[in-house]
């Protein structure tokens, strides 16, 4: 793995964004403890401050915590706060990396992105497809922000890898919207293209194996192993413009194991944007 590519620590800086919400969950409650946990993972002794992709967090790759956004469940104000966030990241040259939360924060934090600088192409990580078009109701459920994504015309493209849950709706979603779907029966690294930039990155933690992530609310068996999340964006070189980690749920959790990996993977996607270069320049 090529180390990461930097000049001087703190120029180029990823930004971290707590979004405790899970107001559009569908199933259990809990996701909007999330930022607290993986701070606390990535702030423990238990293991450094060292990316495998390349460099060490908070020296060669420059961190910017911008805290946890006070959300409080009402649409307009929420996304009007993550607006506004994702758009100081973004003037300030950095990249924003969100940490949910549920997954309704990526219609908002793409969104915001898009108007910046036009459509992006995203790498999305996950057991289920998120491509409902009304959820039980619901238009902004975590079950429906590539819906709104790709129906907004934020994406050139999206690429979903882990999929074990693709149900006949979503399969009619996918041919709507063009979606590419690598789903995880018979799955192998090559299946996953290496996607043009500018790139963003939406990680489920329910994409991974609920053997080695338990801490999510919707448990599904069969996903993906470490190892694989590692490889398929270690295979992407583009230039990164965002990414967010979402859908951990501590009081699910066992031991922390969710949280840890979590706090890996925000490691991981800042030394991949490092090492990718960014997208945006203000």
């Amino acid at each position: 793995m090529s180390e990461v590519r930097s000049t001087k620590p703190w120029l180029r800086q990823v930004h971290l964004i707590g979004l405790p919400t899970d107001s559009h969950s569908s199933f259990l409650r809990g996701a909007a403890a999330a930022p607290a946990a993986i701070r606390a993972a990535l702030a423990s002794a238990h293991s450094n401050a060292s990316a495998e992709l390349g460099g060490e967090f908070g020296t060669d790759i420059g961190v910017h915590d911008w805290g946890d956004l006070p959300l409080v469940e009402a649409v307009d104000s929420d996304d009007a706060q993550i607006d506004a966030a994702i758009g100081a990241a973004l003037a300030a040259g950095g990249v924003p990396i969100s940490l949910g939360g549920d997954h309704s924060v990526t219609f908002p934090i793409v969104r915001r992105i898009a108007q910046a600088i036009g459509p992006v192409n995203i790498l999305h990580i996950d057991a289920h497809h998120d491509l409902y078009d009304d959820f039980e109701g619901d238009p902004r459920s975590h079950a429906s922000p590539f819906a709104r994504i790709m129906e907004g015309g934020f994406a050139h493209g999206l690429v979903q890898v882990g999929i074990r849950t693709l149900n006949r709706h979503g399969r009619e979603q996918a041919d709507r919207f063009g979606v590419r779907i690598v789903p995880m029966l018979g799955y192998h690294i090559d299946a996953v293209p290496v996607l043009e930039g500018p790139l963003y990155i939406s990680l489920d933690m329910d994409g991974f194996d609920p053997a080695v992530a338990p801490g999510v609310s919707h448990i599904e068996p069969g996903g993906l192993t470490v190892r694989e999340v590692l490889a398929l964006l270690d295979r992407q070189a583009a230039p990164i413009v965002g990414a967010d980690v979402v859908e951990l749920n501590p009081s699910r959790d066992v031991n922390g194991m969710t949280a840890i990996l979590a706090a890996k993977m925000v490691k991981e996607l800042a030394a991949l944007a490092m090492r990718n270069g960014f997208a945006f320049r203000s």
